[in-house]
C-alpha cells in the first residue's frame, strides 16, 4: 500500500473519529450541528423500532401429545438467555469482534484509533464497530427492516450520517441493557449462512448440539463466520472457514482466554461439523408426509382466524394441535392399504373428527399420496382431505340432508313409507339433459334411475338409507322443496362447501357461466321462476370431506353443530396463551331430530346395506351411523361413518383430472380409467378405508350404543 494512501485512511478515520465524539457530545456544533441534529431526529425513532420490534423466532407445532409435527420460519431462530451461551463462545466472540466490550460505553475510540493506525500500514481493513454497535446494525438489517430492501441499505450505508446515528443508538443502547444482555441480543439476531440466525440455532444445524455445549473450537467457527457468512460457510468454503476459525483462536491467545499451546493444538482439529447443516424446512414440508396435509390445514386455519403465514413464521409460536398421532398412522396405512401411494390422479383420503358439545378436534386428516411439492414422486400440496378438491361430489352420501329435511318438515318419519320405483322423470326439477320428456320451451323433466333395478316399489324411509334407491330421494326433494334440503346441508356442517361454487372456488360474479358465479346453495336451491335442481341429493357437487365428516359429528352430536379447531393450545414467545377466536356451538336441529336420524343411518352396514359387506370383512361389531355414495360414471365415491366416539368421511376421487371413471380391481388395484370403464362404489374402496382404520383405532375402546329414535314428527323438537 502506497504512503500517501495509508495518510489518507487514517486522516479519513481521525476525521471520523472526532465527528463521532462531537456528535455523541455537542449535539449542535455549526455545520456539524446539522448532521447531528439529522442523527437525532432519527435515533428516538429507530430506538423505538428497536423495542418495539421482536427478533423473528421459529414456530413449532405439535401434535396432542406434544411431539413435534413440524417447523416453521423465516429466519431459522431458537430463542436463548445468557445461561444458555456457553463460555467459550461468549470469548470467542469477543475476543474476535470486540476485545475491549466490556470497558467502552458503546463506542470504542481507542478501538477507532488502533483500526486507523492499523489500516494505515496495513492492507488488512480493521473494522471499529463494537458488539454494541454491530447488534444495532444487524437488528435493524435482520429484524427492522428484514423485509425492506431500502431500509437494509441505508442500515449498512457507508455513510458518516449512518455511523453517527449507529454509535449514538449504540451509547444509547448501553445505557438501557446491561452488557450480558447486548451479547446475548447480539448472538441471538446475528446471521449464520443457510437462512440460519442466532447462535442457538446455528449449534443446531452445524454440530447438532446445543449453544450451552460448544466448545471451543465449534465457538471460535461460529464466532469467525459472522464477519462473512457466505464465505466461511464451512460446507461451501471449508478451507477459508478453518482459517477464519484458527484466526478466531489465535484471538482469543491475544485476548488472554485461551493458553497459546491449546490453540496450536486445537488448530489441527478438523471442522467438526455435520455432514450437512441440520435446518428443518421452513413450512409444512418439515413434516412427515402423513402429517403434512394436516399442518396445511392448521396454516389455513390459522390464516382464517386473522393470523397471517408470515406472523405464524416469525413469532415463536407453539402450535399444540389436535392432531393424534397414533389415529392418524392407522388412517394412513388404511389409505395407502387400498390406492397406491404413486397411482397417478387417484386421491383416496379420510377424514377424522371427533364428536361432542365444544369445538370439535380434527383427529387426522390423510391420503394415500404424500404430502409434499415433487409431483413426479406422487406428491402433492393440494389440501386433499380438508378442502374441496373433490369436484365431483360424494354421491348418494348426499341422501342424508334431504332425508334431515324430511324429518323437519314433517314430510316422512323414519320408519314412514317412502316410494321407490326404479326410473323417474320429474316435472319439477328441470335439467339440461335432454334425453328426457320436454315439458315446455327450453325445459327438461329431470329423469333419473337406480343403480339397481331390484328395489321395491315401496320402503321405510330407514330401508331407503341403507339401501340408497335414488329416486325416493328425488321424489322426497319435490314433496319438501330444494330450500329446506340445501339449507339443511349449510346447517349441519357444509358450510365452506356450499359458499363455494361447482369448482369448489369463490363464487365469481362476473364468470359467463352460471355454475361458476353462483354459490352451490344459490345454484341448487330454489329460484322466482324454478324451483331448484334436484340433482343436489346425487352428490354431484365439489365436498370438502372433512366438513362432511363433521355433519356426520353433528348428528352424533344431537344435533349441535360445533366449528372445527385443529389447535388445542397456541402459546406465544413468552408462554402465554393466545386465544382463538371461534364462532359459537348452535343447535341446529332439535335433538330428537339428530338422534333419529342417527337410528335411520344406523342400517347401513347390516343386511342389505350397501357398507355390509366393508363391515362384515373386519367383524364390525359397534353401533355407527354410515352413509355411502358414488357419482356418475364412478368418477368419485364416499363413505360416510360415525360412532359416538369418532366421526369420518374416505373418499376416492379424481383430483387432477375429474373428468373419467375409477376402476376398482381389489385393494391396491385402483385406477383412473375412461368414464364407461368405471366400477368403483362407496362400498369399495372408501368403505374399506373407513372400516380398516376404525377397526384399529378403536380397538379396546368401549362400544357406546346409539340414542333412542322416536317415531312422531312432534316428539322430534
Amino acid at each position: 500500500m502506497r504512503k500517501t494512501d495509508g495518510m489518507l485512511k487514517l486522516a479519513g478515520l481521525c476525521v471520523l473519529a472526532g465527528i463521532l465524539v462531537a456528535g455523541l457530545l455537542f449535539p449542535v456544533v455549526g455545520g456539524l450541528g446539522v448532521l447531528s441534529n439529522k442523527a437525532s431526529e432519527t435515533v428516538k425513532t429507530t430506538s423505538a423500532e428497536l423495542a418495539r420490534k421482536p427478533p423473528p423466532l421459529t414456530s413449532v407445532m405439535l401434535d396432542d401429545d406434544g411431539d413435534k409435527i413440524a417447523t416453521l420460519y423465516e429466519q431459522y431462530r431458537l430463542p436463548l438467555s445468557s445461561e444458555d451461551i456457553s463460555p467459550a463462545m461468549k470469548w470467542a466472540m469477543i475476543s474476535v469482534e470486540d476485545r475491549r466490550f466490556f470497558e467502552h460505553n458503546g463506542v470504542d475510540m481507542r478501538g477507532i484509533t488502533r483500526a486507523a493506525i492499523n489500516n494505515s500500514v496495513d492492507d488488512d481493513t480493521q473494522g471499529a464497530s463494537t458488539l454494541t454497535q454491530q447488534y444495532v446494525k444487524n437488528y435493524l438489517i435482520n429484524v427492522v427492516y428484514r423485509n425492506d430492501e431500502e431500509g437494509q441499505r441505508r442500515a449498512q450505508a457507508p455513510t458518516i450520517a449512518r455511523k453517527l446515528r449507529e454509535a449514538r443508538l449504540a451509547v444509547n443502547l448501553e445505557t438501557r441493557m446491561s452488557k450480558q444482555e447486548i451479547l446475548t441480543g447480539y448472538l441471538n439476531v446475528v446471521e449464520f449462512s443457510r437462512r440460519v440466525y442466532g447462535v442457538s440455532a446455528a449449534a443446531k444445524a452445524y454440530f447438532g448440539t446445543t449453544s450451552d455445549k460448544l466448545n471451543v473450537t465449534e465457538s471460535a467457527l461460529l464466532a469467525g463466520m459472522v464477519n462473512n457468512p457466505g464465505m466461511y460457510d464451512p460446507w461451501q468454503n471449508p478451507e477459508q472457514a478453518l482459517k477464519r476459525r484458527n484466526y478466531v483462536l489465535t484471538k482469543m491467545v491475544e485476548n488472554d482466554k485461551l493458553a497459546k499451546d491449546d490453540a496450536e493444538r486445537l488448530k489441527e482439529k478438523p471442522l467438526g461439523v455435520l455432514d450437512e447443516p441440520r435446518i428443518p424446512t421452513p413450512n409444512c414440508l418439515s413434516a412427515s408426509p402423513q402429517n403434512g396435509f394436516y399442518c396445511q390445514y392448521v396454516m389455513d386455519f390459522l390464516q382464517k382466524h386473522d393470523m397471517s403465514p408470515e406472523e405464524v413464521k416469525t413469532g415463536g409460536y407453539t402450535i399444540k394441535t389436535t392432531l393424534n398421532e397414533e389415529a392418524t398412522t392407522e388412517a394412513n396405512e388404511a389409505a395407502e392399504n387400498q390406492v397406491d401411494q404413486d397411482e397417478d390422479n387417484i386421491a383416496n383420503t379420510l377424514s377424522l373428527v371427533r364428536p361432542g358439545d365444544g369445538p370439535r378436534d380434527v383427529v387426522a386428516l390423510v391420503a394415500n399420496r404424500d404430502y409434499g411439492a415433487s409431483g413426479e414422486q406422487g406428491e402433492t400440496v393440494l389440501p386433499l382431505p380438508s378442502g374441496l378438491v373433490n369436484t365431483t361430489g360424494i354421491g348418494s352420501s348426499m341422501k342424508i340432508f334431504t332425508a334431515a329435511a324430511a324429518l323437519q318438515e314433517g314430510v316422512r318419519g323414519i320408519y314412514d313409507t317412502v316410494q321407490s320405483p326404479n326410473s323417474y322423470a320429474s316435472d319439477v326439477f328441470t335439467s339440461s339433459r335432454r334425453s328426457c320428456p320436454k315439458i315446455g320451451i327450453g325445459t327438461w323433466a329431470y329423469c333419473l334411475s337406480n343403480a339397481y333395478d331390484n328395489y321395491p316399489p315401496e320402503m321405510t324411509l330407514q330401508e331407503a338409507l341403507q339401501t340408497s334407491p335414488n329416486t325416493t330421494f328425488v321424489i322426497l326433494e319435490e314433496k319438501i322443496g330444494m330450500g329446506p334440503v340445501v339449507n339443511m346441508a349449510k346447517k349441519l356442517g357444509l358450510r365452506t362447501t356450499m359458499s363455494n361454487n361447482l369448482m369448489g372456488n369463490p363464487p365469481n360474479p362476473d364468470a359467463d357461466s352460471a355454475e361458476l358465479s353462483k354459490s352451490q346453495l344459490e345454484f341448487f336451491g330454489p329460484k322466482e321462476n324454478a324451483p331448484g335442481r334436484g340433482s343436489f341429493t346425487l352428490g354431484v357437487s365439489p365436498v370438502s370431506g372433512l366438513e362432511m365428516a363433521n355433519v356426520a359429528a353433528t348428528l352424533m352430536s344431537h344435533g349441535k353443530w360445533c366449528p372445527l379447531s385443529p389447535v388445542d393450545t397456541l402459546l406465544d414467545r413468552n408462554g402465554e396463551e393466545q386465544q382463538i377466536d371461534l364462532p359459537s356451538c348452535e343447535q341446529v336441529v332439535p335433538k330428537g331430530l339428530a338422534d333419529t336420524l342417527v337410528v335411520g343411518l344406523s342400517k347401513d352396514t347390516k343386511g342389505e346395506g350397501t357398507a355390509a359387506g366393508a363391515a362384515d370383512a373386519v367383524d364390525w361389531d359397534r353401533p355407527m351411523l354410515g352413509k355411502t355414495g358414488t357419482t356418475e360414471n364412478n368418477s368419485s365415491a364416499a363413505f360416510v361413518g360415525a360412532t359416538p366416539q369418532l366421526a369420518g368421511v374416505a373418499m376416492v376421487f379424481r383430483p387432477d383430472r375429474p373428468n373419467g371413471g375409477i376402476h376398482y380391481g381389489g385393494p391396491g388395484n385402483v385406477h383412473a380409467v375412461p368414464p364407461a370403464a368405471g366400477n368403483m362404489f362407496g362400498a369399495k374402496t372408501p368403505a374399506q378405508t373407513w372400516f380398516g382404520a376404525m377397526t384399529d383405532i378403536l380397538e379396546g375402546k368401549e362400544k357406546l350404543p346409539l340414542p333412542s329414535s322416536v317415531d312422531k314428527y312432534e316428539d322430534m323438537n
